[in-house]
């Protein structure tokens, strides 16, 4: 199965669907060395993980079993933790987390998955997180050197997230994401840390787990060959084209009420949700076409605005929540200012006849 072929799979199959429907190609691609994944976590609340874990079908263990892939390491789901004895880390791999995560540094070859925001302040020293005697930031640049690739997972790894929101000292914790810090490509960790490595993005609050498993699968099984094919496959925002190439709103469910201009003006109606916030037109991802809960629902139809979750600029660029505003693009140009923001409904209803696709995606 060629890279196009593979990409037009994932994207229309769900993560058990694809696997199943290709076990034989998968069988007899990976008659090779097992794939290490070495999973960390800065600052973040675990939800991407969690989304993971309810994927249910395929569960975790058996995607990974799939792939001939081994979860070395991931700190939520270790039973030994780290052991220190007159402050250093005592006992063995096998014992003390701390021990085990530095050798299979030190051995390389493993994929690197980076979940939560990576902490640069105060003043550049990142001990805004100290995990055990050392920096998150000293940590994730030690493992991110020795990586052959990296995926970061979930909005805060990928640009910054829910931890780099404004407030009074979002620059003195100075989060950041993996490669980018909202969608400032030169803002991210690794170029902080001058550590050049390739990123997929898989944003999301949280990730879907389709995007995360099947990112994986052709990472793993080479249909996405790490760095040559990244430039044709992912977005400017570093996100794959094939599960982040849509408008939430296009295919939206509640999208002919739209159409009608009959929109809801308090929770729990069916109408469109657009009066209520919806940030569906302002979000990049097949939500609507993949849905969650195992394809049987998603935010909107469960009644909740899209609040483009998956956008560099989140959660600042969808403020106000549950209110009309247009919120700031994902290229980082805002379409409105904060003066203009009550009537963004408005010049929605003007727009809604163009090609707002073809507007955002120009480069």
């Amino acid at each position: 199965m060629d890279r196009r072929t593979f990409l037009k799979a994932a994207c229309l199959l769900g993560a058990s669907a694809f696997l199943g429907t290709y076990r034989t190609e998968l069988v007899s691609a990976l008659e090779m060395a097992e794939t290490k994944i070495v999973w960390l976590h800065g600052a973040e609340c675990t939800g991407c993980t969690e989304s993971l874990l309810n994927g249910g079908d395929p569960d975790v263990i058996a995607a990974l079993s799939a792939l001939n892939t081994k979860l070395a390491y991931h700190e939520t789901l270790l039973a030994g933790q780290g052991i220190f004895v007159d402050d250093k880390p005592a006992n063995n791999a096998e014992l003390n987390s701390e021990i085990l995560v530095d050798e299979l540094i030190t051995e390389g070859n493993y994929i690197l998955v980076v979940e939560g925001a990576i902490p640069n302040g105060p003043n550049g020293s990142g001990r805004f997180f100290v995990v055990g005697d050392r920096t998150f930031k000293e940590l994730f640049a030690k493992a991110a050197g020795n990586a052959s690739a990296i995926l970061a997972v979930g909005t805060c790894a990928a640009y910054g997230g829910i931890n780099s929101a404004s407030s009074a000292i979002a620059q003195l914790t100075d989060y950041r994401g993996v490669a980018f810090k909202g969608a400032d490509s030169s803002g991210g960790m690794l170029r902080e840390l001058g550590i050049n490595k390739p990123v997929i993005n898989i944003p999301g609050c949280p990730a879907h787990p389709d995007w995360i498993l099947l990112t994986l699968s052709a990472v793993v099984l080479g249909k996405i060959k790490v760095p040559s094919d990244l430039p044709s496959v992912l977005d400017r925002y570093g996100r794959p084209r094939a599960y982040f190439d849509e408008d939430v709103h296009d295919e939206c469910p509640r999208h002919e009420y739209y159409e009608r201009d009959e929109f809801d003006t308090e929770i729990g109606g069916h109408k469109c949700l657009l009066k209520l916030g919806c940030k569906g037109k302002h979000a990049n991802a097949d939500c609507s076409i993949r849905k969650w809960n195992g394809g049987a629902s998603m935010c909107v139809q469960a009644g909740s605005p899209c609040i483009a979750c998956v956008e560099p600029g989140f959660p600042d660029s969808s403020r106000p929540f549950y209110q009309p505003g247009s919120g700031s693009s994902l290229e980082g140009d805002s379409h409105s200012s904060d003066s203009d923001e009550g009537d963004s409904y408005e010049k929605y209803s003007r727009d809604k006849s163009s090609d707002y696709r073809k507007i955002r995606r120009d480069d």
